[in-house]
């Protein structure tokens, strides 16, 4: 027996010696038991809330076993454990310790035992890591608490059907999955989950997953892959490592397309384990398929579920219920019947449907008689059970409904009047007319509902409740529980518990008040919407009504609850991240979290008409931005943009115009903000306000909320301009970007070898592509949208399913990077261009090489089919343009004309003409019949790297390494517009399908999406022609000074941004300026090698001071004015005398350029940063090293004293923040990320961009909170 003293190993030994011996089952657990409190203790991170319900479980069930272990036990093995650490196996007398892994190894007589407690610990370490790290849906297993009461078979029903299921689970079936499936009713959830429960106990169950229409996490497929994949790692503890390992090599693992969730989470993770300790499959129960929401992720879950087969040491048998709808039986077609064994429910011989309807009724029967001893030892009667029997005609459901119903009363006389109601109600309705009997019984329960003892007028009053109680349950599009609805209905809990508290035949209605209330079954729902079925309109549901209730409800809770801050954070920049979830559960309730998710949806599904100043209008005015601080804290940001789409789209713009400009205006501003609600909402209020166009609707109406310690404000843009969203995520440069023919999915490939798939509407990151090795050059979708094709420097071409994002088919073949690819207009076909000198026609589908068309005499760097599929035009570093045969392969023709590369060619949609960009700037139209040259566009600056017509043939967009997309006229030739944005060359653009946007990809990193249409210019601080490369402060702050590499030197009015003068003289860049102490002097340094002193009034120049052999870039003034220190590419220091101009001294011993040079505040030091990753500090004076500060592992960007020579400046910018004293204030929008050049004074922040846009923006001292 354990003692109390005995350590855990002793307790683990004196529990394992029991067994055998006779022992108790008492005993042996007691000690485990007070091991487990010792861990919790102990090691609190195993004890997470679902570890702990588990081990709930486990207790429960160790409470069930029987008393004492049976007599001969004493035969069987000791110990046995499989999976990685000690094995322990005793057979016979004596004992032999066999251990493979990590451990003691131990072979010999006498009794030893194996410590097993690094296993418990590594296991339960794991467990709680995954619970941590594994987003899981709690209520998909079918013994998940809240499924708690739902039925299983009882014994002798579904006698054939179940064992069929056994021998096809228990390996008597090849086929991987067993598809039950039946009308509404027929009891298919109750035989899945009567097998899950065989298995569970048999130690079998891998993973279930019960799908619930309108129930939340269940009601989609987002988690389906993480629940099923946490699942299998507490049912076979050696997953946890490979399941963990697989989160931790792929950190955002559950944002990945579902396939590859799968096969990294599942079937990789199975794959490892061997076949012999496993020989019988593991079964996996999927119930109700067809309740899950969208025929495409259905598509995707079977497609998933067939992927099973493809394991080999393991067997995975997949048993899945469904109604027979579209998609399923669709998605079944794609699956080998070899592989799946069907079986209809409802087709099963009427004579073993009603035996099994027989005992289900004795039995429910059965116990209401011994609850009611009065009715009777023969009650009902076997000629009633007869009736009852006729009546449910093979629906389960009716069956079970009525003996809630019955059931519900307490008193005898009333159990026999409710029977008797049934039986009189369904009198009239004929034969195997089940839908018919089903309406009849939901009749009576609600009829029986009504209290007898009121006036017609109370009468009236409850009836209208219970319908707006009734459509509210059956019309929410996410269950709620008593407690939240009453909340959202504003009804007291009272009536509301009056209303449902004959309605338990029908809902389930739990105790626990914050428990989701749910239907026994979705067919009620069915018949409380359709006016045929629910012939008494007394209870019929007006659907759109009751929309429309639910719209009012959730407008008026939102307008209750919603706030500024209503997390009551105050720090502007507290990301979501660290924020609890306890936090956000406790300020946002929910029923305020679904009225912020869904009340634009219910809008919708009630048809109403939307007016200037109405309801929805002036709860914007007052609380958009509330709203879309609540959806950011709830990581919903994306949800709320496609809601406003949504409203956008049932304004009439002619009948509301005031309404309709406002969700226009507020679709712009959600869009242009989605990033920075998604990782700060409290940014909603400073940096999505201060950046927004001053004529924003949404601006102009929140003005007020601005905190105050953003004193100035930057120049903004006067409206939104052509760029509707930036889309960041890639790594390194976007090389490639195309639209789904839909119109729905934007596709990008980028230099850091991914391929990404974003959603047009809301900007959000669908799908990461992995699996090149080297930069993606080129992307395509396939005409049905299905398909994506990618071209990379790794030599490859490979096809993508766009759905599921599989990596579909890998052509070889290619000797050098490939750098275009495409489909044909059938998909039937892809080609693809290289810098190998040939263009390659491939087989789409069986992977093989058509075609090697050959001519080129350099890099090809472009290819397209004509809009028939005959010809491919080609594009190539070899100046040229080349048509071809697809067919043959023949060549035939050549475009000349471009003086260098021609970069991109493209067809016109009628094929009758082509268009190519060159890198010697221009566009060019070409006749794709006569071959003639048509028109050669001319305004870009740079080489034009890709080219592309509108849908209707009548625009062309080009983008250029100029930084810009130009939009031209096809006809004339004219240029339209101008769209500027990207901070880096633009290397690829393509049309929306219906003409309407652009989208760009940029070596900024960034995808754009603009408006092809409508757009006004950026409006900041203009005036530059090129790179800012260094701003500064005036010291009495009136004045910012700027160094362009257009050779200028400008000066600005801090206050207004008027531009007051522009220095010339130096002939080349400028790359660093300084104001004198007294504000009077301008000093410059360039890369002409000199140093040049300027009067700041007049503008006149005062001196040149030369003496520097290579470019100087940096320059400052000392605190006196009287001297200038200047660093240059020649390795140098210089000082200078500021009157004279005289060279002063010449510091040398850095051993690259030196970049930065600043003085002490009291003049007597000097420090300098240089390129060979050091700081150097001088004596001023003499011109002696005083020291060298190693440690920087690049070159050194930035240096200066602190004015008291003691601290460094607190407001500064860095990742894509203004940040004071360490804690982030305002984020940066991406049209003003990464200046090159940042001046601080007195809380004044100026930004220098390489486009030549200076902006200001001034901060107050004090608390930065809201």
């Amino acid at each position: 027996m354990p003692e109390e003293d005995d350590s855990r190993l002793d307790r683990y030994v004196k529990a394992a010696r029991t067994i055998g011996k006779g022992g108790r089952v008492e005993d042996l657990v007691r000690g485990i038991l007070d091991d487990l409190q010792l861990m919790a203790m102990n090691f609190p991170e195993v004890t997470t809330p679902r570890s702990k319900e588990q081990l709930a479980k486990a207790i429960e069930e160790v409470s069930k076993m029987e008393p004492s272990l049976p007599d001969d036990f004493e035969d069987a093995p000791a110990f046995a454990h499989y999976g990685s650490g000690a094995q322990n196996n005793n057979i016979g007398g004596g004992t032999q310790n066999n251990n493979n892994g990590t451990g003691n190894q131990n072979n010999g007589p006498g009794q030893q035992f194996i410590g097993t407690n690094h296993i418990v610990n590594n296991h339960a370490s794991n467990a709680a890591w995954l619970d941590s790290h594994l987003p899981y849906a709690s209520e998909a297993p079918f013994n998940s608490y809240k499924r708690q009461d739902e039925p299983n078979c009882l014994p002798d029903t579904r006698v054939d059907l179940l064992q069929e299921i056994y021998e096809w689970a228990d390996g008597q079936d090849e086929r991987s999955i067993f598809w039950l499936n039946g009308l509404a009713g027929t009891g298919k959830s109750t035989i899945a989950r009567t097998v899950a429960r065989r298995y569970f106990e048999q130690k079998r169950l891998g993973a279930s997953f019960f799908f619930s229409r309108g129930g939340g996490d269940v009601s989609r497929a987002d988690m389906f892959v993480t629940t099923i994949a946490f699942q299998l790692a507490s049912t076979i503890p050696s997953l946890q490592g490979a399941i963990s390992d697989a989160v931790k090599e792929h950190g955002d693992i559950e944002t990945r397309a579902l396939i590859d969730q799968w096969r990294q989470l599942v079937l990789r993770p199975l794959s490892k384990l061997g076949f012999d300790s496993h020989p019988l499959p593991y079964i996996l129960v999927i119930d109700a398929l067809d309740e899950c929401e969208g025929d495409n992720e259905i598509r995707i879950v079977l497609k998933l579920l067939a992927e099973a087969r493809s394991l080999k040491t393991v067997r995975l048998q997949i048993f899945l219920t469904s109604r027979r709808e579209t998609p399923i039986r669709h998605g079944f077609y794609k699956v080998p019947e070899a592989e799946h064994k069907d079986f209809v429910l409802h087709n099963i011989s009427p004579s073993t449907i009603n035996h099994d309807i027989t005992v289900f009724l004795e039995y429910n029967l059965g116990l209401i008689r011994k609850e009611k001893p009065s009715l009777g030892a023969s009650w009902p009667g076997e000629v009633t059970l007869k009736q009852l029997v006729q009546l449910a005609d093979g629906l389960f459901i009716w069956a079970a409904t009525t003996c809630r119903f019955i059931q519900e009363v307490e008193k005898a006389f009333l159990i026999r009047r409710r029977l008797a109601a049934i039986l009189q109600a369904d009198s009239s309705v004929a034969e195997h007319e089940p839908e018919k009997h089903l309406n009849e019984i939901y009749i009576t329960v609600l009829k029986y509902s009504i209290p007898v003892k009121c006036s017609n007028k109370e009468k009236e009053e409850f009836l209208g409740m219970l319908r707006d109680i009734l459509g509210c349950i059956i019309t929410l599009l996410s269950p709620l529980s008593v407690q939240s609805l009453s909340g959202l209905l504003e009804l007291g809990s009272e009536a509301f518990d009056d209303c449902l508290e004959d309605l338990h035949a029908i809902l389930h209605i739990p105790k626990d008040q914050t428990y989701p209330l749910r239907l026994h079954h979705p067919s009620f729902r069915d018949f409380l919407l359709n006016k045929q079925r629910c012939h008494d309109q007394l209870f019929w549901v007006d659907e759109s009504q009751a929309h429309r209730t639910l719209a009012d409800n959730c407008i008026r809770l939102m307008s209750n609850s919603l706030k500024q801050d209503v997390c009551g954070q105050e720090a502007p920049g507290t990301p979501v991240a660290n924020i609890e979830s306890s936090r956000i559960e406790q300020c946002l309730l929910p029923e305020v979290k679904y009225a912020c998710l869904y009340w634009i949806q219910h809008l919708q599904k009630c048809n109403t008409q939307l007016y200037d100043n109405g309801q929805v209008h002036q709860f914007l005015q007052v609380h958009l931005l509330h709203w879309l601080e609540a959806l950011g804290w709830m990581g919903k940001t994306s949800e709320g943009i496609l809601a406003i789409i949504s409203l956008e789209g049932l304004i009439p713009a002619d009948k509301s115009p005031n309404l309709y400009a406002f969700v226009h205006d507020a679709k712009r501003f959600a869009l242009f903000n989605r990033t920075v609600i998604e990782q700060a909402p409290l940014q909603l209020y400073c940096s999505a306000l201060v950046f927004a166009p001053e004529k924003s609707i949404v601006r102009r109406e929140f003005e007020k909320y601005i905190p105050p310690w953003i004193q100035k404000k930057p120049k903004v843009q006067a409206n939104w301009n052509q760029t509707l969203q930036t889309l960041t995520g890639h790594s390194a440069f976007v090389n490639s970007v195309a639209f789904s023919p839909d119109g729905k999915q934007v596709v990008s490939g980028s230099y850091d070898k991914t391929v990404r798939l974003w959603d047009a509407v809301t900007g959000a990151a669908l799908q990461t592509l992995r699996g090149h090795s080297d930069s993606i050059n080129s992307v395509a979708f396939s005409p049905d949208g299905k398909r994506v094709v990618s071209g990379s420097s790794d030599k490859t071409v490979r096809l993508w399913d766009a759905v599921t994002g599989a990596a579909l088919q890998t052509l070889r073949g290619h000797s050098s990077y490939v750098n275009s690819v495409a489909f044909s207009p059938d998909g039937k076909q892809v080609v693809s261009s290289s810098s190998d000198k040939t263009v390659r026609l491939w087989d789409a589908v069986t992977r093989a090489a058509l075609q090697t068309l050959r001519g080129h005499s350099d890099s090809v760097y472009s290819v397209a089919f004509s809009p028939d599929g005959k010809q491919v035009v080609s594009g190539s570093f070899d100046k040229t343009v080349r048509l071809w045969d697809a067919v043959t392969g023949a060549a035939l023709q050549m475009l000349r004309g471009h003086s260098d590369s021609v970069n991109l060619v493209a067809f016109s949609p009628d094929g009758k003409q082509v268009v190519s960009g060159s890198s010697d700037k221009t566009v060019r139209l070409w006749d794709a019949v006569t071959r003639a040259a048509l028109q050669t566009l001319r305004g870009h600056s740079d080489s034009v790297y890709s080219v592309t017509f509108s849908p209707d043939g009548k625009q062309v967009v080009s983008g250029s390494f100029d930084k810009t997309v130009r939009l031209w006229d096809a006809v004339t030739g004219a240029a339209m517009q101008t769209l500027r944005g990207h901070s880096s060359y633009i290397n690829s653009v393509a049309f929306s399908p219906d003409g309407k946007q652009v989208v760009s990809g940029s070596s900024d990193k960034t995808v754009r999406l603009w408006d092809a249409v409508t757009g006004a210019a950026l409006q900041t601080l203009r005036g530059h022609s090129a790179d800012v490369n260094s701003v500064a402060f005036s010291p009495d702050g009136k004045q910012v000074v700027s160094g362009s590499s257009n050779k200028m030197v400008r000066l600005w009015d801090a206050v207004t941004g008027a531009a007051l003068q522009t220095l010339r003289g130096h002939a080349d860049p400028v790359y660093s300026v300084a104001f004198s102490p007294d504000s009077k002097q301008v000093v410059s340094g360039s890369s002409d090698k000199t140093v040049r002193l300027w009067d700041a009034v007049t503008g006149a120049a005062l001196q040149t001071l030369r003496g520097h052999s290579g470019s100087v870039y940096s320059v400052a003034f000392s605190p006196d004015g009287k001297q200038v220190v200047s660093g240059s590419s020649d390795k140098t220091v210089r000082l200078w005398d500021a009157v004279t101009g005289a060279a002063l001294q010449t510091l040398r011993g850095h051993s690259a350029s030196v970049h930065l040079v600043a003085f002490s505040p009291d003049g007597k030091q000097v420090v300098s940063g240089s390129r060979d990753n050091t700081v150097r500090l001088w004596d001023a004076v003499t011109g002696a090293a005083l020291q060298t500060l190693r440690g920087h592992s690049d070159y050194v960007k930035s240096v200066a004293f602190s004015p008291d020579g003691k601290q460094v400046p607190t407001l500064l910018v860095s990742n894509d923040w203004v940040v004071e004293g360490g804690t982030k204030i305002l984020c940066l929008p991406p049209d003003y990320r990464s200046p090159i050049c940042v001046a601080v004074l007195n809380g004044i922040l100026v930004l220098g961009y390489s486009s030549g846009r200076i902006s200001i923006l001034g901060f107050q001292e004090g608390s930065k909170v809201l």
